[in-house]
Order: structure tokens, then C-alpha cells, then sequence
């Protein structure tokens, strides 16, 4: 193989949209759930899915080819452990993610816009979907209600982030922006002496006080249904924005963390949980997309801890958890 041989070869599975793409399609036509019970050929699967035959046996064989699905017979597929975690029971949570008619898969069709964002600077999202990011979720009850759900998935994160923070048995939490409460639950679970308050949008804390209430801790919660920008409710002494500061410029994040530093008072706390530290081998990807959704972006512990200072706080303690989220602990600048 010669030298330039080499380099294509390099290159080549960085640049293949194809199995992505594939991979999206086979996930949201529920392909997975179809082959739960066993083999189907593509006629069976292309009648229960509402799709053309020829076209997903093609989609198919071609992630068979990849090492999702197995055609031991042609035209006749089956799962593989790999194909397993796009059924919708899956404990992964997979399919959710790539959904392309959820909102894990919008997503990442925002992507094909990235050129624009590269040059304008500006989120991409807006130029794929015509609203810009909020505007679209509180336009489309479906996708919104979606990215709650994808928010809310992935257990190991949001217990991590539970227990990230030593809350004290006297805490009164407040999860600003904490979407259907599936990080609250999990404080509440793991302090039973712990009360707490859900912030949200209005339609987002209804979908929290059904989760709380399925989770049974909803009588220890009470519920504001607001955006985080206007005054927030002052009965706590623990504000919590998990995952929240970095869908933010700079600017609008300074304002959510001064929200929380004026209803925690003199002697409140805020706690700044992000899911990527800069070491985190996912950090570049998601700064990325964090522009490209929402013109927002990933920091580093000393870029926190600016923003912070501009909204009137310092930084009294940071650290890393178990699966290396980050958590500053934040207090009145004059303490």
C-alpha cells in the first residue's frame, strides 16, 4: 500500500456519514423492538415498520456488514448484542439518543449546518430547525418533552451527580432549570431529611411533579413553574444548576448564577455541576456541540470561576466525581 494509500485510510473513518445515518434510521423505525422475538426478513419488518422493503434491507445489510444486526440469510435479519441496545427497553438508553425524530437525533442534524456556525459564529440549530433552540422545544411539545426525557437518562450520571455534593440534613435543594427531576429524586432518596424545590418551565415542572410522585418524594418538593431568569423563589439555602451554566454565553450565565446568588442571600450556596471537566476525553466534542445548539460552551474550572466572580459569588471548593463530572461549590463573595 503506498504512502498516499495510507493516508486515505486514515482519513476514511473519520469521514463516513453513512453508518451514522444508518444507525439513526434502523433506531428510529424501532427495527430493534421488531426483532425482540427473533429473525424477520425485510418484507416483515418493512410492513410493521411503514417503510420500503428494498431500501431498509439495504440500511440493514449494511449494518450487518458494520457488526449491528446479523443477515445470516440474505434479506433475513436478526439482533446481535450490539443491535440490542437500540431496543427501546434497553437499559442504555441508545435508541432515545438517536432518534432522528426525537430530539436526540435533531440534535445532531443540526450538524449538517456546522459550516454557517463556523463562519458566523452562531448556533446552527436555528438555521436547520427555523427557531432558535427554546423557542423550538416550547414550540414542539413532542421534542420538548423528549429532551426532558434524554435529560433525565443515563442513571449513572444523575446519581453521580447526587452525590456529588455532601447536601446537610437540614438542606433545603433547589434545582434551577432541573428539568422533570430526576437529579432531585435522587437527593431525596439518598437524604431522607432533605427538602427541596424543582425549577422550571412551566410545562416541564408539570411532566416533574408526575416523576416525583411516581418516585414517591414528591411531598418533600414544591414546584415553580419559571424561566431562571426572572427573581427565583427564596426558600432555599442550596441552588443547584446541573448541567445548566454551559448551555450559556458568557453573559446569560453570569445572570442565571446572579438569579442564584440573590435568592441564596448571605448565606445560601450554589452549586455548579458540569458533566465534562477539561480533562474529560469528551470535552472538545460537547463544547462543540454546545455552539452549535445553542452558542454556548464548555469552561474551565478558572472560566467558572470568573463567571461566578461577575455574579457575585466565589468559588469556595471544586472537585471531581467518580465519573468525573465537576462540581463548584459557590458562596456570597463577601463570606
Amino acid at each position: 500500500m503506498s504512502e498516499h494509500d495510507d493516508a486515505v485510510q486514515s482519513l476514511w473513518p473519520l469521514m463516513d456519514l453513512v453508518t451514522p445515518m444508518a444507525l439513526r434510521v434502523a433506531a428510529t423505525t424501532n427495527v430493534a423492538d421488531l426483532l425482540a422475538d427473533g429473525p424477520l426478513d425485510a418484507a416483515a419488518l418493512a410492513e410493521r415498520s411503514g417503510t420500503d422493503s428494498d431500501a431498509l434491507a439495504r440500511v440493514l445489510s449494511h449494518l450487518a456488514g458494520q457488526g449491528v444486526f446479523v443477515e445470516s440469510t440474505p434479506g433475513v435479519f436478526a439482533l446481535n448484542a450490539t443491535a440490542e441496545q437500540l431496543r427501546s427497553d434497553s437499559p442504555t438508553g441508545m435508541r432515545l439518543w438517536l432518534d432522528l425524530e426525537g430530539f436526540g437525533g435533531r440534535m445532531d442534524l443540526a450538524f449538517t449546518e456546522l459550516l454557517h456556525t463556523v463562519r458566523t459564529g452562531e448556533p446552527s440549530w436555528q438555521r436547520v430547525f427555523g427557531q432558535p433552540f427554546w423557542e423550538y422545544l416550547a414550540d414542539h411539545a413532542s421534542v420538548g418533552a423528549a429532551f426532558d426525557e434524554t435529560m433525565a437518562s443515563g442513571r449513572e450520571f444523575v446519581l453521580d451527580a447526587a452525590r456529588g455534593y455532601a447536601w446537610p440534613s437540614t438542606a433545603h435543594v433547589v434545582d434551577v432549570g432541573g428539568g422533570t427531576g430526576a437529579l432531585l429524586a435522587s437527593v431525596l432518596e439518598e437524604n431522607p431529611d432533605v427538602r427541596a424545590s424543582l425549577v422550571d418551565l412551566p410545562e416541564t415542572v408539570e411532566r416533574g411533579r408526575k416523576y416525583l410522585a411516581e418516585r414517591g418524594v414528591d411531598e418533600r418538593c414544591t414546584f415553580d413553574g419559571q424561566t431562571f431568569f426572572d427573581p427565583l423563589p427564596a426558600r432555599g439555602d442550596h441552588y443547584v444548576l446541573s448541567s445548566i451554566v454551559h448551555d450559556w454565553p458568557d453573559a446569560e450565565a453570569v445572570e442565571i448564577l446572579r438569579r442564584c446568588a440573590e435568592a441564596a442571600g448571605s448565606t445560601g450556596r450554589v452549586i455548579v455541576i458540569e458533566s465534562h471537566t477539561p480533562e474529560a476525553g469528551s470535552f472538545t466534542e460537547m463544547n462543540l456541540r454546545m455552539l452549535v445548539l445553542l452558542g454556548g460552551r464548555e469552561r474551565t474550572v478558572d472560566e467558572y470561576t470568573e463567571l461566578a466572580r461577575r455574579a457575585g459569588l466565589r468559588v469556595a471548593g471544586v472537585h471531581t466525581t467518580p465519573v468525573d463530572q465537576l462540581v463548584l461549590d459557590c458562596v456570597p463573595e463577601k463570606w
